[in-house]
């Protein structure tokens, strides 16, 4: 047992220390930015590039020689603990830079770039030096490929949440499109600049320039929200901008598996995939009922109503972030509206966070099911998701995913409404935080707010439920069960 132990950690050890080395390696892209500019905070990226490299390198010293195996335990462990690495190197940039984060504020804002959340402590972008607004993206971009790849490649086989389901796409010849995991890991990765690259040029083809356009695309593929100004979209005042960005995020929002089946000339998958389908139904329904809101209520020209309420709705479902206008303040009345789309989510297998589509399709699948059987219990109707038979396990994974993020929601809820914050603040700071938005509700943390006022100890709230909520809770709440740690 302690080899089957030591082999475990190795790889853990390994692994990290290669991402180190990768983020050492990312950090020379703002570094040479802001040398380019004259801005002495090359010096900061230079110091923690060194640090990550260093630390990188000793890891993958101490890892040297042993077999590099990934039992199920290891793999949890792997998993939260690149994300607590990461992170912690990842803010030392922000620390040693011009503004002078303090650690828990420098940390909150990478833990929200790396989760693609999109919450902010920052105030100044407008003239903030351009590696430091450069590196936040670059956080997202990071991040959101991290995302998808845990979602696509990881979590099905850790069985967390339901995404045991998703498990049978790897291994069904049928829906097999790619025979390894690192060539189905290259093709994610391919997809992912491609829509980078795309959104880059929409962008630019608006009248962006090439770094605010490039800037934006790293975040809205990877479903974030941090921007270069501190009025986000809504800096730039231009319709095409608002356009193109809910195309990109709507992509983004998509399964990349079934981007992947695209590049292999099976373009059905998408078509036919039922969270795709129900996403974009839900995207549409709540447009329009938004949209004429405005109109009746506010008296909005129709198209302009409409491109308000696309980007605002666009933006939340994704859990992108961006804001183009305050919609918190529209009324009091669309509040609960608002804090509903806060929570669903996209569609398993992309970048957006929240609690996803198919968990709720699964959850009505379910109780339609059993509704037909107290109907006809002599009956074998078997229950059934995209062509393939839902076992009870799953049934019970996706309940049981549900009902933490609940309570979740509501203990940390309570414990930012014990830090002061008020009823609103504290529901809507916890369920952006949870479901990995960014911005929330009311005039502190809402769209046209900022989470900097927040006490260090409400932030420190924030970053433990934006690390819960990316890592699907239970790669973090099964850690913290003691049989974990009897190898």
């Amino acid at each position: 047992m302690r080899g089957q132990r030591m082999q475990g950690l190795g790889t853990v050890v390994y692994a990290l220390g290669w991402q180190l080395v990768v983020f050492a390696l990312a950090m020379l892209v703002p570094l040479g930015l802001d040398f380019a500019v004259g801005s002495a905070d090359w010096q900061a990226f230079a110091a923690s590039a060194a640090i990550s490299l260093f630390l990188g390198g000793s890891l993958l010293l101490a890892a040297r020689g042993r077999r590099h195996e990934l039992p199920l335990r290891a793999a949890f462990l792997l998993t939260v603990a690149s994300w607590v690495v990461i992170s912690v190197v990842g803010s030392l940039p922000l620390q040693f830079g011009s503004y002078r984060l303090s650690l828990t504020d420098a940390i909150f804002e990478t833990v929200s770039g790396l989760t693609t959340t999109g919450a902010t402590v920052v105030v100044g972008l407008d003239q903030a030096p351009p590696g430091f607004l450069l590196w936040r993206a670059l956080l997202h971009w990071i991040g959101g490929i991290g995302i998808v790849v845990m979602a696509l490649v990881l979590l099905p086989f850790l069985r967390i949440g339901g995404m045991q389901l998703f498990r049978s796409e790897s291994s069904d010849r049928a829906e097999k499109v790619l025979p390894t995991t690192a060539g189905f890991v290259a093709r994610l990765l391919f997809i992912y600049i491609v829509l980078t690259a795309l959104l880059t040029t929409g962008l630019m083809l608006c009248g962006l320039s090439f770094f605010d356009s490039l800037s934006h695309a790293f975040a809205a593929v990877a479903t974030g929200g941090f921007s270069t100004r501190d009025a986000s979209i809504g800096a730039f005042r231009e319709p095409a901008v608002e356009v193109v960005l809910i195309f990109g995020m709507l992509a983004a929002c998509l399964p990349y598996s079934r981007y992947v089946a695209l590049t292999v000339g099976r373009p059905g998958l998408l078509v036919r995939d039922s969270q795709v389908r129900w996403f974009l139904f839900m995207v549409a329904a709540a447009t329009a009922f938004l949209a004429l809101w405005l109109v009746l209520e506010r008296g909005r020209e129709p198209l302009s109503a409409l491109r308000a309420a696309a980007f605002a709705v666009t933006s939340i479902v994704t859990t992108t972030g961006f804001v183009a206008e305050d919609w918190s303040a529209w009324s009091a009345n669309l509040l609960p509206f608002f804090l509903i789309l806060t929570v669903v989510g996209g569609c398993t297998g992309s970048t957006a966070g929240g609690i996803k589509i198919f968990r709720f399709e699964i959850l009505s699948r379910s109780l339609l099911h059993h509704l037909a059987r107290l109907a006809s219990p002599r009956r074998i109707i078997p229950l059934v998701y995209d062509g393939r038979l839902v076992e009870a396990e799953v049934v019970r994974a996706v309940a049981g995913f549900v009902f933490v993020f609940a309570l979740s929601w509501g203990v940390f809820a309570i414990l930012l409404g014990l830090c002061g914050l008020d009823v609103l603040t504290a529901l809507s700071a916890a369920a952006t935080a949870l479901a990995n938005v960014g911005p929330g509700l009311g005039d502190i943390v809402g769209p046209a707010g900022n989470y900097r006022p927040l006490s260090d100890t409400a932030k420190w709230i924030l970053i433990f439920a934006m690390l819960l909520g990316r890592l699907e809770f239970f790669t973090v709440l099964v850690l913290l069960h003691p049989r974990f740690w009897k190898w």
